[in-house]
This record gives structure tokens, C-alpha cells and sequence, in this order.
């Protein structure tokens, strides 16, 4: 019995309704980034894993897919833990010729040449080695957009996926808050431009790392971060639980929760916020810049600004503003964007100085929430073709091909039903099935006087034209 085929969970396909609509979605994303000038840029499916890991905090590093060098190197590993051979014993050609040298095996949990590459958890890190790498042909400062596949080694669910599409723009060589500015109205304008109404997040990281000054946990601050990020998915009781997991006492602990319940109004927020942490100098820093971003995206918003001092965004590598947007209606509330400051990143790879900050849409989380909604245009369908050529015979089948090549050379999308033994109705069915708005028709009268019938299978009207004026017709409409 053939075996019954299947994909990885955490994964999906797309039949062509599908990729329609997430082209529809991408459509409108690439004009939002094209009309603030920035330029199309794509990466390598997988990076080398010295370029990923360090990169997203502990809980990162865990989620990344590791991909197995090529090799018989995990069988013979098998081999020498089964025989309890240790390190000294090894064959040296188990090991990567590069490396000369038989590796520390500690190894019965991870070995370096098993695996030196991995699929890209983001678009953000492969886009600062790219810059690191191509520094010399770059004009800082650097506007990019890159709309790409990420992998995580997450656990599925609704909203949640394995595998799914980051829509990125990002502004490297500048520490300008006014790209903050431009990136919040790039969100503004996208969403509105989709019909989506959503609630944009902000907030400063500066203020979580005064807050940890504050607390004398400066050493803290990620597991902080970490903690406080995961507020909406497990409440306040289950945050506080994991601070002190993670060695925090309960007069930290106490600030802390202060923290989480402050106002999210700008005044009542800076306010508390000035009251728990307001003698750190990064507090100083971070309310200065929140209020420069504030007045350079002006009044000119269509979606809701909301200042979120809970807003943490996990990744370690923020150290400005962050961003965070989430659907305004609908029952999937988890985030569908967000992004950040970042100014040590392309450090890390031997350029220091350069600063950054980005934002991303997910893609899938968006497609999903307009599904729900129902907000995709009833117009798109899954064939391209705006025309399916009809026929009763041979000589209406060879008449429809010709004009078929015709309407293509004008722009005009169209195909022929390819049967002609299918009665006229069942080509029709075809059509509407796959949401083609128009059926040319071609029978012996119209092979005879040199014209077609139109019928518009949205309203059923039909009408009788030359070539010609069937071609200025479908153009018009």
C-alpha cells in the first residue's frame, strides 16, 4: 500500500485562491515600502550558524533549525557512543578535514560538524551580515525592504507556524529618530491600505533597562525583557512566577509588578514610570526619544498609537524604540507585526558603530486576520485569466485561439477551453469556478460575420463586438 503523503507540521500549502491573496498582501506592502524609498534586497534560505546563534537570546538559539552537515557523521557519532569510545579514541577522518584536529566530544549533546548551517530564524540578522559584508557598495544610510521565508523550531498552533513569510524594511548607517517616525506611518499606511484597522504599540527599551537598574538587576535584563514579553499569553501571576525563577527578590519583584500595571496613557505612564525608575539616566534617554518620535509623526495617523511600557519584544538585540501591531478587531489577537531600534548588531560582525532600526510584518499571521475578516477583494480568484474563450466545434475552437493571441498582445489575460466535445454550459461552470469574470463565445454565426459574443458571468449581460472593439471593451473594463 502506498504510503499516504503528508508535510511537516507547523507547515502549509497554498493552492492558487491562496497565493493570490497573499500576493494581494504582498502587493500592498511593496508599494508602502517603495513609496518611502526603500530598495528590494533578498538573502540565502540558510546562514552559517556562528551568524545566527548569539543573536536572539537563549530562547532563540533553541528555535533555530539546524541543518545536518553532508556527511555520515551522525551515524558514526551513533557508532562511538555505542561502543563508549571517548574522544581520544576517534578516528580523525570522523571529523570535517578543515578542521585538523579531533574535536572535544562532550558531544553526546552537540557536535560542531554535525551541523554548520541553519535556516534563518529572521530577516534582520542576515540583512546586518549583509551589510557587514557589502559595507564598501553601500550608501548609509542603507533603506531596505526584503519579503522572504523565516523558520522556527516552535510549537504549532493557530496563528502560529513553523514556516511562514516576514515582510521587512529597515534603515541601517543612521541613529535618526525620525526613521522611527516613517516606519510607524509605513505600518499606518499598509494596514489602511489592506482595510485592516490596527492598534500600533510603542515603547522604549530604554525604559526596561532602567527598570532593572532600578531593581539593582541590571545583569537581569533579558530574562527581564523575556518575562514581561510573555504578559498578554500568560498574566501577570505567571510573569511574576518566572522573575522569581529566575532569581529576582520579592522587593524587585514587587517594582516590577508597579511596572506592569502603570497607565498606558502618555502622561499617567511617564508619570509611574518616572516614580519607579526616574534617577536612571535611561530613563532620561528613553522618554527624550519618545517624545522626538512623537512629534515627528505629527497628527496625520489613521490607526490607533498606543504607548505600551509592557512591550518588551523578546530578541536581544533592541536598544531603542520598539513596535509591536496588533488587529484592532477579529479573534486573532496576537501580534501581526513589529520591530525596533538596534545599534550593536552589525558589531557583532566586526562593524561597529552602525546603527539601525526596522520593522516586519508577518505575512501569514495577516493573511489569516483578513480571512476572518472577510476583507479580501471579491475580485480575486484563483486564474489570472479576465477572459475563457468558448467554442461549440473545431472551427469556433481555431476562431477563439486567434483572438485569444490577439488579446494577449494587448494585455488582456485569457485562455481557451481546450475541449470541444463540453457543451457550451459546461465551459461556462469552468469559468465560474475558477472566477473568471468574462466567457468569449464563438459559434458558426459568429465565425461567419467576424465577431464574438461577451458575456459578463458576474451580470450576465451579453453583447456582440468586432475584434476591435472587444479588445477597447475588456480594457475599459
Amino acid at each position: 500500500m502506498a504510503q499516504k503523503p503528508s508535510i511537516p507540521q507547523g507547515t502549509r500549502d497554498f493552492g492558487p485562491k491562496e497565493v493570490q491573496k497573499r500576493k494581494y498582501i504582498l502587493g500592498k506592502l511593496e508599494q508602502a515600502f517603495r513609496l518611502s524609498g526603500f530598495m528590494p534586497l533578498e538573502t540565502p534560505s540558510m546562514e552559517n550558524l556562528t551568524t545566527l546563534t548569539g543573536k536572539y537570546g537563549d530562547e532563540g538559539d533553541q528555535l533555530l533549525f539546524k541543518i545536518l552537515n553532508s556527511g555520515d557523521y551522525f551515524k558514526k557519532l551513533i557508532e562511538y557512543n555505542q561502543r563508549g569510545l571517548g574522544h581520544e579514541e576517534m578516528d580523525p577522518t570522523f571529523l570535517p578535514s578543515s578542521s585538523g584536529k579531533v574535536a572535544d566530544l562532550d558531544a553526546k549533546r552537540s557536535l560542531p560538524f554535525l551541523a554548520e548551517k541553519g535556516l534563518r530564524y529572521d530577516l534582520t540578522v542576515p540583512f546586518a551580515r549583509y551589510v557587514v559584508m557589502n559595507r564598501n557598495q553601500i550608501s548609509f544610510p542603507f533603506k531596505r525592504y526584503q519579503m522572504q521565508a523565516v523558520w522556527r523550531a516552535d510549537r504549532p498552533q493557530k496563528g502560529r507556524y513553523r514556516e511562514f513569510w516576514q515582510c521587512d524594511a529597515d534603515v541601517v548607517g543612521s541613529d535618526s529618530l525620525l526613521y522611527e517616525a516613517e516606519l510607524i506611518h509605513i505600518y499606518d499606511d499598509a494596514f489602511s491600505s489592506l482595510g485592516l484597522p490596527v492598534i500600533i504599540k510603542l515603547n522604549n527599551r530604554k525604559f526596561l533597562s532602567a527598570l532593572a537598574k532600578a531593581c539593582g538587576a541590571a545583569n537581569l535584563l533579558t530574562p527581564i525583557t523575556i518575562a514581561i514579553d510573555k504578559l498578554d499569553k500568560i498574566g501577570l501571576e505567571m510573569v511574576l512566577k518566572e522573575l522569581a525563577e529566575k532569581g529576582l527578590n520579592s522587593e524587585q519583584i514587587n517594582r516590577i509588578e508597579r511596572f506592569l500595571q502603570l497607565p498606558k496613557t502618555m502622561d499617567g505612564a511617564m508619570a509611574g514610570l518616572e516614580s519607579i525608575c526616574g534617577e536612571e539616566e535611561d530613563f532620561k534617554t528613553g522618554k527624550a526619544e519618545l517624545e522626538a518620535v512623537l512629534k515627528f509623526l505629527g497628527p496625520n495617523l489613521n490607526n490607533t498609537l498606543e504607548l505600551d511600557l509592557c512591550l518588551a519584544r523578546g530578541l536581544s538585540y533592541y536598544t531603542g524604540a520598539i513596535f509591536e501591531v496588533q488587529a484592532a478587531t477579529g479573534s486573532l489577537k496576537s501580534s501581526i507585526g513589529g520591530g525596533g531600534r538596534y545599534d550593536n548588531l552589525t558589531g557583532i560582525f566586526g562593524l561597529p558603530g552602525v546603527s539601525g532600526v526596522g520593522i516586519s510584518f508577518g505575512l501569514d499571521r495577516i493573511y489569516d486576520v483578513l480571512e476572518e475578516l472577510k476583507l479580501f477583494p471579491p475580485s480575486l480568484s484563483a486564474s489570472p485569466s479576465r477572459v475563457l474563450a468558448c467554442h461549440f466545434d473545431e472551427a469556433g475552437r481555431s476562431y477563439v485561439l486567434n483572438a485569444c493571441y490577439q488579446l494577449r498582445k494587448a494585455g488582456i489575460a485569457c485562455e481557451v477551453y481546450p475541449d470541444i466535445t463540453r457543451k457550451i454550459g459546461k465551459q461556462l461552470d469552468y469559468a465560474n469556478a475558477l472566477g473568471i469574470p468574462f466567457a468569449l463565445i464563438a459559434g458558426e454565426n459568429e465565425v461567419n460575420s467576424s465577431s464574438f459574443s461577451l458575456k459578463n458571468l458576474v451580470t450576465g449581460v451579453q453583447s456582440s463586438f468586432k475584434l476591435e472593439e472587444l479588445i477597447h471593451h475588456l480594457l475599459e473594463n
